[in-house]
């Protein structure tokens, strides 16, 4: 446990920032979850209505420092070719 005044601070700052950060975690697995379900059950046009979503999550993301920008590019680039694939 933290014993001095900055450690205990320090920790303070990371829970505030954990819970910043879940949500925007949260929402990025909501929408994927989704996407790879629409895909499952051949409703690419549904799916390719929902990429829009999907790399707005993740370039806010990326931009707040949740995720690193390279992440943000590889997992649009991956649900454009799951959803295009199919």
């Amino acid at each position: 446990m933290a014993i001095t005044k900055s450690a205990k601070k320090a920790l303070r700052q990371n829970v505030k920032r954990k819970e910043h950060n879940v949500v925007y975690k949260d929402n990025i697995k909501a929408l994927i979850k989704e996407a790879r379900a629409l895909v499952l059950h051949k409703k690419n046009d549904e799916a390719k209505k929902l990429l829009p979503k999907i790399y707005q999550a993740l370039d806010k993301a990326a931009k707040v420092g949740v995720i690193k920008k390279n992440n943000a590019s590889r997992r649009k680039g991956r649900m454009a070719q799951l959803v295009e694939s199919k």
